[in-house]
């Protein structure tokens, strides 16, 4: 029974979002994916592919009809889509910072809003938004990338208590690094500021090298699988090396934690 249910994943063309599609489709569940150009990848992927540009009301209200004429109810919704944002607060635009939210907060927060009539009015559901360790403890030179997780946090924690009573559950979860194209993909700060050249590189070379020491984001997508196969799943499900100790060491031992980062850095 469990893997008739329906699922709709945005941001399903690579990467995290992928693994995550690919694998519930695998163990049987009736997946739909979304993409900006569903064109592009239809002949790629396992799954049917639904137009969805997340910044866009007009886009987000499409699909939800186009998916109501493909299934009557929605199972579990997965925020996946969002960008990377590398660079400095100075030499980051306001503009900039708008935008990157856009994507990162106001989608998830927009497509959520669109789906929860659908879901209160079936009076089930599961949420499942992908964030990120760094939206828990926060790096250097991603400032903006960092507060859109973080307010995803934030924001979901809130909802869970708001959606309880019509047997809504909203789960979170938190992946550590990973190897994607997140880094090949990412944005970049327009200005350059002479003075953060020497720690911007560090920080940088910290990143790639991280991630490309990084395993395939399988364990994501393993554990989005046990959060719909779970009754009574958790709101928190970090994922990936020290995603759990480095919060908690963070939040007991902050001295000792910043000290340790900043080595690791060599700042």
């Amino acid at each position: 029974m469990a893997n008739k249910q329906t699922v709709l994943i945005t941001g399903a063309t690579s990467g995290i979002g992928l693994q995550i599609a690919t694998k519930l489709h695998d163990n049987g569940y009736s997946v739909f994916g979304t993409s900006r150009n569903p064109a592009k990848y239809a002949d790629k992927v396992p799954f049917p592919l639904l137009a969805l540009d997340v910044t866009s009301t007009e886009s987000i209200n499409d699909c939800v009809k186009l998916l109501l004429t493909k299934t009557p109810v929605l199972d579990v919704l997965i925020n996946n889509a969002g960008v990377f944002l590398s660079g400095s607060i100075e030499e980051t635009t306001i503009e900039q910072a708008y935008k990157h939210f856009e994507t990162n907060f106001w989608g998830a927060v927009k497509i959520t809003r669109a789906f929860l009539p659908v879901m209160r009015g079936q009076r089930s559901g599961k949420i499942i938004t992908t964030g990120s360790l760094v939206g828990l403890i926060g790096i250097p030179f991603s400032s903006y990338y960092s507060a859109s997780k973080h307010a995803l946090e934030g924001f979901f924690k809130s909802l869970r208590f708001e959606v309880k009573k019509f047997n809504i559950q909203v789960s979170v979860v938190e992946p550590a690094f990973f190897k994607t194209n997140i880094d090949a993909a990412s944005e970049h700060a327009v200005e350059s500021i002479k003075d953060y050249d020497d720690i911007r590189k560090l920080a940088n070379d910290f990143a790639e090298k991280s991630i490309a020491a990084a395993p395939e984001p399988k364990p994501v997508a393993d554990i989005v699988l046990k959060i719909i196969q779970d009754k009574n799943p958790k709101f928190s499900y970090p994922v990936g090396k020290n995603s759990k100790l480095l919060p908690v060491l963070q939040l007991l031992a902050p001295g000792s934690y910043e000290k340790g980062f900043l080595k690791k850095l060599k700042f």
